[in-house]
């Protein structure tokens, strides 16, 4: 059988090695995130790709912001927690939106929600369905492909 790693906060996270979550965290009280710090959390998701995690595809809303990715090992071998590349990517990303807009304060709510994909769906479908927030939203015109094609 294999491990699984629990943790909890307001919400049960479980986490099975090698397996590929769809991650959801909102800005705290929902605070409307300006494009250029939109664009320092997209910035912090690709400089976690390939370190902590394989990022399948990061989509910065607004106010929320959805991830589907696939936790790494360390050096070692040992499993990076999914809270672990959660933590980083909300720590940094806050640190450096801050940096960036001048103030202070908190970025994003505590919690978060992740859902591991049963072997029934796809990484590729989901981050599809993500990939076209922006354009159900009406932020842009058209959407984007997943980078696997």
């Amino acid at each position: 059988m294999e491990p699984v790693h629990a943790y909890r906060r307001n919400m049960p996270h479980l986490q099975k090695l090698g397996k590929t979550y769809f991650v959801t965290f909102c800005t705290r009280d929902r605070w409307t995130l300006p494009e250029a710090a939109r664009r320092v959390v997209l910035d912090m998701c690709r400089e976690t790709h390939g370190r902590a995690a394989f990022i399948h595809c990061a989509v910065v809303m607004p106010d929320h912001v959805h991830l589907i990715l696939t936790p790494m090992s360390d050096n070692n071998g040992e499993p990076i927690l999914l809270e672990k590349v959660l933590r980083k990517i909300k720590g940094v990303s806050a640190l450096n939106v801050n940096k960036t807009l001048q103030r202070r304060g908190p970025v994003w709510q505590a919690e978060s929600f992740d859902h591991m994909l049963r072997s029934c769906e796809s990484a590729e479908s989901k981050s599809d369905y993500i990939l076209m927030n922006p354009v159900r939203k009406g932020l842009v015109r058209t959407g984007f492909i997943t980078a696997s094609r």
